[in-house]
């Protein structure tokens, strides 16, 4: 008589559950625009809570702060600024100067500059006047420009762009200068034009230098035309400032500084917006 066997299977080895490893806790990462935002408010609030602090309290210890006004004050003359028709009409006249006399010096001050980088009769011939002006304060030309010009609002409109073109035309020239002999002699060898050597390889490469140029003329650029509206100006922004100082509304004045402030890093955050969506080849700006 046969007897059949079942087959036999190799026993399962069952996992020790007391020796597994523990996993790991999860971590919580905060986003990278999170804690930039996070820190950029940081020090914004700092300086809120201390304006506070020293106002409320009337510190008077070397500097004054029993005379400045507290944040409540301005934020009420801010709103009452926001409700009012010439508070919009001055931040237009100043943005609109600003416009006209940075491009203008942009397209000047990039276009003279790589005359000057690239050519040494040019250069023998432009490069001693730049130097003679650029020492010159623009708000010292206020003065000559009331003179010189039939309306108030074009002579801003110059001082803005006399002091915005020389950063623009300075840097483009340095920008020139500093790009590499190879790549024109690579160029140069695989025949390549004069024309295409300036405009597809020298100006592409100098792009960088020229908007770090353009961010220090934006900066320049309002620091003048403030300074021109508060002395000759009738709209704007700096002259609001100054009419209310003239008008002991001291939270006025407070608001308009602001107001400048907020404008200027606008203006900056575009230019940097700008640069680098055109240098958006370079490894920084592709993070």
């Amino acid at each position: 008589m046969t007897v059949s066997a079942e087959p036999r299977t190799a026993p399962v080895a069952k996992p020790d559950i007391a020796t597994a490893p523990p996993s790991a806790p999860t971590r919580f990462v905060v986003p990278r625009k999170a804690r930039k935002a996070v820190l950029t408010a940081v020090p914004l609030a700092a300086l809120l809570v201390a304006w506070y602090l020293l106002t409320t309290n009337q510190v008077v210890f070397w500097l004054r702060f029993d005379k400045i006004p507290t944040p409540a004050q301005v934020f009420d003359s801010f709103r009452t600024q926001l409700g009012a028709a010439t508070y919009y009409r001055d931040i237009f006249s100043s943005t609109r100067r600003i416009l006209i006399g940075f491009g203008l010096a942009t397209v000047s001050g990039v276009l003279i500059g790589m005359a000057v980088g690239r050519s040494a009769v040019v250069s023998a011939l432009v490069r001693p006047v730049l130097e003679v002006f650029r020492p010159i304060p623009a708000i010292a030309l206020v003065p000559l420009a009331i003179l010189l010009f039939p309306t108030g609002e074009q002579g801003i409109v110059f001082i803005t762009f006399f002091a915005a073109f020389f950063p623009v035309a300075v840097s483009t020239i340095h920008a020139m200068h500093a790009l590499p002999k190879v790549w024109e002699e690579a160029a140069h060898t695989l025949g390549a034009r004069r024309r295409d050597i300036l405009f597809q390889i020298a100006l592409p490469g100098a792009l960088p230098g020229i908007f770090s140029g353009l961010s220090v003329a934006m900066g320049v650029a309002w620091i003048c035309v403030i300074s021109a509206e508060m002395i000759s100006g009738q709209f704007g922004i700096g002259y609001f400032t100054w009419q209310s100082y003239g008008l002991l509304d001291y939270p006025g004045v407070i608001v308009g500084m602001l107001t400048i402030g907020l404008l200027g890093w606008f203006t900056a955050w575009l230019v940097e917006l700008a640069g680098r969506r055109v240098n958006r080849w370079l490894p920084r700006a592709q993070r």
